[in-house]
Formats: structure tokens, C-alpha cells, sequence
């Protein structure tokens, strides 16, 4: 069976800079109508990086959640960006590495109930140190973190961050590690 829900119209209540907020009007598989709330976002690009055994975290304080968390380096998309270009630049940007090579792990859905948003979650192989060189605006601390150490993070919650867990347990699994 098709369970395809059909756009009726888009109605959109907010755009700003980095999300569009709409309230569609849908029509359901059955025929009946319905609404839909969505937030249209670009999508972002993270990248785990494992040099000499320790993982490059960022440390950051993320207002909506009003904390600090750890988290791989990552960010937005710039529209009809290549995910792989973004991922080079945030490496950069966030820990001054440059990868030999940067491969694709995973494409993330981290809430499709009701966001578009894609993650692309990439490995970094072969990462040289250079200089961060952050974006005007952003702060953060950057820390290299035994993977065990990461691992156990993910385990007792100090890492809540989704894209961070889905990548260290995906490394773990790779590598054969156990916390």
C-alpha cells in the first residue's frame, strides 16, 4: 500500500535565515484532508574525526537546549552546498584538520515527524593539524577525547548529541570496541 500524503498547498508562517516554518494543508492516503507542520532546513554536514586514538570533539553552548555539549565538528548547509565541501569546511573551521579523504557514513533523518533536515555524517582519514579559524560569532572549545572515553560519554549521557552518537557507536561497531 501507498501511505504517500499529497501536498495541497504550502503555507508558509515564518522564513528566516536558517529555518522556514509552514503549516500545509495535506490530504491523507485515505482522501482526507489534513495539516502539516514542517521546518524546512538546509541540512549540515559533521564529521568524525580519530587521530592517534582520540576523537575531535567541540564543546559548545547551544541555546535552545541552554547547556554546553559535546558534539563532532559540524554545521549548516549553505544553500545547494555540497555536503562534502561542507564537511571539509567545518573540519577546518571547528579543528584546523584537513583529511586526505572524507567518507560518507551516513545521511541522518534527526527528526523526520516534522523537519526536512539532512545530516551527512562523514569519517575524516588521514587528518593533518592546521589552524581553527572559527566563524565570527561562533565559540567553542575543542578537545581530543580517547574514543574510550567518548564511548563511555555516550553511555552515562555527557554526549546527547545524535549525530555524535550515531557516529561513535558506528566507529565502535567497525573497530570492535566496548565500553
Amino acid at each position: 500500500m501507498d501511505f504517500a500524503e499529497k501536498t495541497v498547498r504550502k503555507n508558509y508562517v515564518y522564513r528566516g535565515k536558517i529555518v522556514n516554518v509552514r503549516c500545509d494543508d495535506a490530504m491523507l492516503p485515505d482522501g482526507r484532508p489534513c495539516r502539516r507542520e514542517i521546518v524546512e532546513h538546509p541540512g549540515g554536514a559533521a564529521v568524525l574525526c580519530v587521530r592517534e586514538g582520540k576523537v575531535a570533539l567541540v564543546r559548545q553552548y547551544r541555546y535552545a537546549y541552554g547547556e554546553n555539549l559535546y558534539e563532532i565538528p559540524a554545521g549548516k548547509l549553505e544553500a545547494g552546498e555540497d555536503p562534502l565541501l561542507a564537511a571539509q569546511r567545518e573540519l577546518g573551521e571547528e579543528t584546523g584538520l584537513c583529511a586526505r579523504e572524507l567518507v560518507l557514513r551516513f545521511v541522518l533523518y534527526p527528526t523526520p515527524g516534522y523537519t526536512n533536515e539532512k545530516i551527512y555524517i562523514y569519517e575524516a582519514l588521514g587528518a593533518e593539524k592546521g589552524e581553527q579559524h572559527l566563524d565570527d560569532g561562533e565559540f567553542l572549545n575543542l578537545e581530543y577525547v580517547p574514543v574510550e572515553t567518548a564511548l563511555c560519554w555516550v553511555e552515562d549521557g555527557t554526549i546527547r548529541d545524535a549525530k555524535s552518537i550515531v557516529a561513535l557507536q558506528h566507529y565502535a561497531l567497525e573497530h570492535g570496541l566496548r565500553h
